[in-house]
């Protein structure tokens, strides 16, 4: 009888620490609310750190593409960018890509984030631009999305010496560079301080921190914790929802369906967008974070659609996209 009893005493210390949280949860609200939150933040948290499992630069560029290295934009490091050019440039409109990596790693010549889309587009007549950015601890969201702002301010200056057109690009980010190019799109102002022409579009692949006030009052993966913080006030400056103006750029936010966040808060972004008067579209595609960057450039429906958008920016676009 003792055996038994003690049996039951340790079962009850096992059990205690669930039943206290299934209480709190209770309280908190609907347990199947709780379990979506956590499952969303646990896939959110895979999903963002598939970054890193390509991050081989061994691109495979067509041999009319010439590439300029390096270029400096800034006095740090990590304030480059690469250039992309096609053989006979004239006027040619600039695709601004900025990489992923959870705010904190990541880079301009991985191959998912170039290969595809320079080899297409070049190809087409575009100019291709990768960026990098100073990234987390050395530099917060804020001057990350700075950082872009410079890169494109300077890209734009330069932009006639490649004999491209300042005033026809176009951004492109992914993940962590989606929210930074969202982020200053929906409240172009920003960038217009620090010498920022007007572009034409953005297109954001797969991000989920459109709301990140949302975010970070839930239950959310530790992910965000460094990018964002713990202050209410910071979490409505570096969410693209809460800076959204009448004056933001024309968007497409891609999201992969795969996933229980992205569509949920692109479709957030696009509706605020919408009722604001801005020209505002969401692309779900059945895709994992990962294919949604590297995916794109190659033959398809899911790049025709991106380009579909592209096109409707500019008759000069859509004149190249339709050769």
């Amino acid at each position: 009888m003792r055996i038994i009893s003690l049996q039951k005493f340790l079962q009850a210390v096992v059990l205690l620490p669930l039943l206290l949280t299934l209480c709190s949860w209770s309280n908190a609200g609907p347990l199947r609310e709780r379990i979506r939150e956590y499952r969303a933040a646990h896939q959110t948290q895979q999903a963002d750190e598939l970054d890193d499992d390509d991050a081989s630069t061994d691109v495979a560029l067509s041999a009319e593409v010439k590439v300029l290295r390096n270029i400096a934009y800034g006095q740090d490091k990590n304030q480059r960018f690469d250039v992309y050019l096609p053989a006979q440039a004239k006027n040619a409109p600039v695709i601004f890509m900025v990489h992923g990596g959870g705010w904190r790693r990541g880079d301009k010549a991985m191959k998912a984030v170039v290969q595809n889309k320079a080899n297409r587009w070049v190809a087409n007549g575009f100019i291709f631009i990768s960026t990098n950015y100073r990234m987390l601890p050395d530099a917060d969201v804020v001057l990350q999305a700075q950082d872009v702002a410079k890169a494109i301010a300077f890209a734009q200056s330069k932009a006639a010496s490649w004999n491209g057109d300042a005033s026809k690009f176009i951004l492109i980010g992914h993940s962590a560079g989606a929210h930074l190019v969202s982020l200053l799109s929906a409240s172009p102002s920003t960038a217009y301080q620090v010498g920022v022409r007007p572009w034409l579009g953005t297109v954001a692949l797969d991000s989920a921190a459109f709301d990140v006030v949302q975010i970070m009052k839930k239950r959310h993966m530790r992910l965000y914790d460094q990018p964002f913080g713990t202050d209410p006030e910071y979490w409505r400056k570096v969410s693209p929802l809460h800076v959204l103006t009448a004056d933001a750029l024309p968007m497409l936010a891609v999201c992969s369906t795969r996933r229980s966040d992205s569509c949920a808060q692109a479709q957030g972004f696009v509706d605020k967008a919408k009722s604001l008067g801005v020209h505002a579209q969401k692309l779900g595609e059945d895709l994992t974070h990962k294919q949604i960057n590297e995916q794109l450039g190659a033959s398809g429906s899911y790049t025709d659609a991106v380009e579909s958008f592209m096109a409707s920016l500019d008759d000069a676009i859509r004149h190249l996209l339709q050769r």
